[in-house]
């Protein structure tokens, strides 16, 4: 029998993105807060105390590495951005349109230069971290530095980013220290496993797909330079941190009230992303054929991991086991099966709508994981 390392750090062999479906008690006091019917710390008590059962629940399921599942949060990204100096929360005509659904409207803009001083995120790992028992290890989750760019690559925030940027290379040195700032602190408050998860990646691949169906012959020049600018503005963010601190990032097409925005194999961004990327490990959408196959893993150096998001979290129905060894043991045509790893493709609730199934079918999706990794690598 072949031996497999044992995974002490992240990724471990059965994994988690981050999120996970709010109880019905959190979205109740969410929905008073938002309406003044309660206080900031009647809604943080109720916060606290989904949090710590959470814990609870994800370390009985065998979880080596936990989060506070977003609790916190009403969409996975806004609120990182919301909490960055010189950044402010606004309301758009439109939200983001994913396959025949539009979510809420929320965005964010600029108030004044960006800076990442006193972010609320690091008060929160530090409450996760507080409630974990010993041994087990807190994933803070955020989105990507590219993913902060794009938001203001849309249409209704061009305009307030050059009025506060005029020089693109200015905002993407901002972006970059801001995080870097927010992440030296999450590190000083005992943080050593660091998720950017990162949608800019699936948008480049629905747009290469987009352009390529209706001329073979595009020219793809300024979608491969935004790509260089994503990439650039993510290994500026994460560069000459502590060594003892694991950085990973989690690829999807959007994850929305169990819809999705993109499609598209991630050969077109294979080059950049999977190549250069600083990063120890991608956790990687790989649950329908909106994916592609799996030959642009063969990008991924050696070394690294790729953590296959086999087990779709849009659904409550459990897929076949064989089938999943069978896509593991096909992936690792093109990487190596002992740095490979196992997880749902992406949250269970990006946002704090949450996806279409319950919180028991939740869980059976995690033991349901757990089992196929102990089959495959035997731990």
């Amino acid at each position: 029998m072949t031996e497999f390392t044992t995974r002490t750090t992240s990724p471990f062999r059965y994994d988690i993105v981050g999120s996970f479906l709010r109880p019905q008690e959190l979205k109740d006091a969410r929905a008073k807060f938002a309406k003044g019917e309660i206080s900031q710390a009647d809604l943080t008590a109720v916060e606290d105390k989904a949090i710590i059962n959470l814990i609870h629940q994800e370390e009985n399921a065998g979880l080596k590495a936990v989060t506070d599942g977003e609790f916190r949060r009403s969409y996975w990204h806004l609120d990182f951005f919301w909490g960055l100096q010189g950044v402010k929360h606004v309301n758009l005509k439109h939200g983001y349109f994913f396959h025949d659904e539009e979510t809420r409207n929320d965005s964010a803009q600029l108030s004044g230069k960006i800076s990442g001083e006193n972010h609320p995120f690091v008060e929160h790992f530090k409450f996760t971290k507080a409630h974990v028992s010993e041994g087990t290890q807190v994933k803070q989750t955020i989105p990507a530095p590219a993913q902060f760019l794009e938001e203001f690559l849309r249409p209704e925030n061009q305009a307030n980013a050059k009025e506060f940027y005029p020089d693109e290379a200015e905002l993407d040195h901002d972006v970059a220290a801001a995080y870097h700032q927010v992440i030296e602190d999450l590190y000083a408050a005992g943080c050593r496993t660091l998720q950017l998860d990162d949608c800019t990646w699936g948008i480049s691949v629905n747009a290469f797909a987009n352009l390529k169906k209706k001329d073979p012959n595009a020219d793809v020049t300024q979608l491969e330079a935004l790509q260089k600018r994503f990439l650039k503005v993510n290994n500026d963010a994460i560069a000459n941190l502590p060594a003892d601190l694991t950085i990973n990032t989690h690829v999807c097409r959007g994850n929305y009230h169990s819809t999705w925005a993109a499609a598209g194999g991630y050969g077109p961004v294979a080059d950049e992303l999977f190549a250069k990327e600083n990063v120890t490990a991608f956790y990687l959408e790989y649950d329908s054929e909106r994916a592609g196959g799996f030959e642009p893993l063969a990008k991924v150096p050696d070394d690294k991991y790729v953590v296959l998001g086999l087990v779709t979290s849009k659904s409550g129905e459990l897929e076949d086991k064989d089938e999943i060894v069978k896509r593991i043991h096909e992936a690792a045509k093109y990487h190596p099966l002992d740095h490979l790893c196992l997880s749902p493709q992406c949250g269970f609730a990006s946002t704090e709508e949450g996806n279409i199934l319950t919180e028991d079918q939740q869980w059976n999706k995690i033991k349901f994981i757990e089992g196929i990794a102990k089959e495959v690598w035997g731990k």
